[in-house]
């Protein structure tokens, strides 16, 4: 056919391209061989010759260097299959597997046919189609078109201005910046204080959690834990030593070294009084001053716990020296010290302030002289009071009134008549007032120690100028302290080396001690009668027990090197001391229990039910008092003897 619009088919045409070689059918059907090698003929040499002639251009040196090694092989696909021979353990297991899983299918498929098999052979009639059960469903998520979101700004509006400033311009743009801002200030602090009016009634404060009492709180846990872990041998000491060889040594007794409390604010100061807190029994102030009167300066109030060794509870610091201080027996918050200036000030230590909250001044009658005691009233009244006693010769009371402190004198310590009535010298005469340097009450009774060395015996029912006196001492008395047991019987110390035992109703001493050295302290033990402790100036601690040795000391024990003890002040529940010297440091030590004046172990006699009845503390204070009256007799007896002619 032909025409327009008809298909014809093309026609093929053989073109041979020049140079090609034309073979025949007896050439194209000759077989010839190629063997295959493993070298790359890519690699230098000649025909894939030896790799020694392949050499690589080093850029950073520059030449051609030889190539050691050459990889002959190329890879151009790899894959690792999964297949395994038939003949393979792995096969034959797979097989079997494979042969019992159609037979149970088998097998199943017959017995929901026949239900006699389920019943006679126990065949299941569960067919699973699958190993595990699953079931296939398609299903096609849908994807949200992404958007293009465009944003334009608008450019900030632009001024163009001149001008020409005066000096006077200038003031006065700063002022009126300055009430700008005092205007912003004011209205952000109102803007406060209604927020924090709001908390507060709101009842959901905006407090800071790292300083937060509880942040505080759980720091000072953390601390106590960490030094209790640096020290715990001394923490063992401290709860469970006991000198195993004090059975066989029942005349002496041991001190054993605790923890030293130490602060670098204090380094160069002198530990002036101690004392404990009548409430908290690990808690103790330590008052830091001078007694010389060329290195005077200002004072520092630490308060330390048994539980903290590193850094005090609380700190004060005053402008003068502090030489007293003092705890309220009911109010264990309430802290009265004395200053070498005369002052007298009382601080709160839940305050955690610096300001005293009472403060005697010249106008509400302080102290000309330095304050070497004070002492909190025991008698309960309207407003709470202490004594203080100074070397310009006046005991005062001090009454805590709403603004100010209130004085009393209670008595003033003359010094125109001696102890037997008799006149003193012209020189005492003109002085006029005794100086006192410390004292001791037991209820409306008190007794105060001068600079003379006399002691007398005063009252706060009555001033009375004619106090009666004790003589013995012949230097400054340094502390007087009556017995917690006997009220009869009280101790003192003084700078001639000597420790008495006094009875008030004789102006001669009972007992003397001599201790070889300037006596800073003497304190009677709160558990014995019969025990007592003193420092002396060498750095020794002496410790008596008059029950057992009425001449020599139980222990005399060494504690500093190179300085002078100053103070010594007994735990009220635990066998602890606590000793201070001249170099701002303070001891605390243990008693052996040879040193706790104990008594000796009786066989006990047992109650109806057949356990050993308690003690009550009025019979622990009648055998306290027993003991001490039969010293007192022996003692009374080797005077009449020695004074008979």
């Amino acid at each position: 056919m032909s025409g327009e619009g008809q298909y014809h088919e093309p026609a093929k045409e053989f073109v041979t391209l020049p140079g090609t070689v034309q073979l025949d059918a007896e050439e194209l059907a000759k077989q010839i061989d190629r063997i295959l090698k493993a070298t790359n003929p890519n690699v230098g040499g000649t025909r894939g010759e030896h790799k020694e002639h392949y050499f690589s251009h080093k850029k950073d040196e520059r030449c051609f260097k030889p190539v050691p090694t050459t990889n002959q092989t190329a890879f151009h696909l790899v894959v690792n299959g999964n297949a395994i021979g038939i003949n393979d353990a792995e096969a034959v297991k797979q097989q079997a597997e494979h042969a019992a899983k159609m037979k149970a299918l088998k097998l199943a498929e017959e017995a929901e046919k026949n239900p006699e098999l389920v019943e006679q052979e126990g065949v299941s009639t569960k067919i699973l189609k699958n190993q595990f059960n699953f079931t296939d469903r398609a299903s096609q998520t849908f994807n949200n078109p992404l958007r293009h979101r465009h944003i334009m700004t608008e450019p900030p509006p632009i001024i163009t201005f001149s001008s020409t400033a005066s000096q006077w311009d200038i003031y006065d743009a700063y002022k009126e910046e300055e009430i700008q801002q005092k205007a912003v200030m004011k209205k952000s602090k109102t803007t406060k204080d209604d927020k924090k009016r709001d908390d507060t009634a709101g009842g959901e404060p905006n407090e800071d959690i790292l300083n937060s009492q509880q942040m505080l709180l759980s720091l000072k846990i953390m601390e106590r834990m960490v030094n209790q872990n640096s020290c715990h041998d001394i923490t063992d000491d401290y709860k469970y030593w006991d000198d195993m060889g004090d059975p066989y040594k029942p005349d002496s007794g041991t001190l054993l070294p605790l923890w030293k409390f130490h602060s670098e604010t204090a380094k160069k100061k002198t530990v002036t009084s101690i004392c404990w807190n009548p409430k908290y029994n690990d808690l103790f102030a330590v008052g830091y001053g001078s007694y010389e009167f060329l290195k005077q300066g200002t004072g520092m109030i630490h308060c330390w716990s048994l539980k903290n060794w590193s850094f005090p509870e609380y700190t004060f610091s005053t402008e003068s020296g502090v030489m007293c201080i003092d705890f309220h027996p009911q109010h264990a918050s309430l802290l009265a010290c004395g200053l070498y200036d005369g002052t007298v000030q009382v601080f709160d230590v839940r305050q955690q302030s610096n300001k005293p909250i009472y403060m005697s001044t010249v106008k509400s009658g302080k102290h000309m002289d330095p304050v070497w005691q004070v002492y909190w009233s025991k008698e309960e009244g309207k407003n709470l009071s202490f004594y203080s006693v100074s070397s310009d010769g006046r005991v005062t009371q001090w009454i805590l009134s709403k603004n100010e402190l209130q004085h009393n004198d209670v008595t003033e310590l003359k010094v125109t008549e001696g102890i037997g009535g008799e006149r003193e010298d012209l020189d005492a005469s003109l002085a006029g007032l005794s100086g006192g340097t410390c004292f001791d009450f037991q209820d409306s009774e008190f007794i105060v120690g001068t600079e003379e060395g006399r002691i007398k015996k005063c009252s706060t029912a009555y001033n009375s100028h004619d106090a009666e006196g004790f003589e013995g001492h012949y230097m400054c008395v340094y502390s007087v302290q009556w017995n917690k047991y006997h009220s009869g019987v009280f101790l003192s110390a003084s700078a001639d080396w000597t420790v008495k035992l006094w009875e008030k109703s004789s102006n001669r001493p009972l007992m003397s001690f001599d201790l070889g050295s300037a006596v800073g302290e003497a304190s009677w033990a709160p558990f014995s009668s019969t025990v007592f402790a003193a420092v002396t100036a060498d750095g020794h601690v002496h410790v008596y027990d008059l029950f057992k040795n009425k001449h020599e000391p139980m222990c005399d024990q060494l504690v500093v090197k190179k300085a002078k003890l100053t103070r010594i002040s007994f735990n009220p529940k635990e066998p602890i001391i606590l000793v201070g010297d001249d170099r701002g440091m303070v001891s605390s030590l243990k008693l052996s229990p040879n040193l706790r004046g104990l008594p000796e172990k009786e066989e006990p006699v047992l109650g109806k039910k057949g356990k050993e009845p308690e003690k009550s503390a009025a019979s622990l204070l009648e055998q306290e008092v027993e003991k001490l009256n039969r010293i007192i007799e022996v003692v009374r007896k080797d005077r009449e003897l020695l004074d008979r002619p």
